[in-house]
């Protein structure tokens, strides 16, 4: 691992566990430079990723400035789920467990997935909370042909554990939607909206490494607590 990975690993750490708060400036770069005995070019790779990855604003004349940390990052390119994202604060999030059914795809569930009508599928509802508040709720449908057993326990802890570790599938790939919504009276329900009128939609299509699609997923999120994150590189 590079020098300025892992300081920018220790900094990321340092401000998730709160030892920086929202607004608050960072070291300076010659005090981080004898803190972590690195030359200045390394302090500013690190900081420069911390900056890309929504840790810190960097301000000219200022320093390294705190920016707000309360909220899980979602990697819009990757595939993961929500029980590894919050293994870095398993304390403060719990899963609700809304609902667990067999039911067989309408029209327009058939062509959300690209499945015949009348597929059976699993469809399962939950809820996500984060310190106290309800902020996620998640609808998930899942090809019964290629999942056939779901109950509470699994869908309470992590279906992609089941489905990699007990099931022995290979999950490979996504591909995502995210849009903007109205929220709707189930989701006034189901969680803490405040005053917010919106929610951040994600729409996943998952796939096994054969290419089959077995997951169709809803996740419906409170637009103040969650940012969407990627990392993107131009070429010349």
């Amino acid at each position: 691992m590079s020098k300025y990975y892992a300081i920018y690993l220790q900094l990321k750490e340092a401000i998730e566990q709160g030892k920086f708060q929202k607004g608050e400036l960072l070291p300076s770069e010659n005090e981080l430079m004898k803190t972590y005995e690195a030359s200045r070019d390394t302090i500013r790779k690190a900081l420069t990723l911390l900056a890309q990855n929504g840790f810190i604003q960097k301000n000219k004349g200022k320093g390294s400035i705190v920016l707000q940390t309360d909220r899980i990052s979602f990697p819009v390119s990757g595939v993961i789920s929500f029980k590894e994202l919050a293994k870095e604060r398993p304390e403060n999030i719990k899963t609700h467990v809304k609902k667990v059914c067999i039911i067989k795809a309408d029209q327009a569930l058939g062509e959300e997935m690209s499945i015949p009508q009348n597929t059976e599928l699993y469809k399962i509802e939950r809820v996500r909370q984060y310190d106290d508040e309800k902020i996620i709720y998640d609808i998930d449908y899942l090809i019964k042909d290629i999942v056939p057993f779901m109950d509470e326990g699994i869908a309470g802890d992590s279906l992609y554990e089941y489905i990699e570790n007990t099931l022995h599938l290979s999950i490979s790939y996504a591909q995502k939607e995210i849009t903007v919504q109205s929220c709707t009276e189930v989701d006034r329900d189901y969680l803490d909206m405040l005053n917010y009128d919106l929610v951040v939609v994600v729409k996943s299509l998952v796939y096994l490494e054969d290419t089959r699609l077995f997951q169709f997923t809803e996740s419906r999120h409170r637009p103040d607590k969650f940012r969407f994150v990627d990392f993107a590189r131009r070429h010349g």
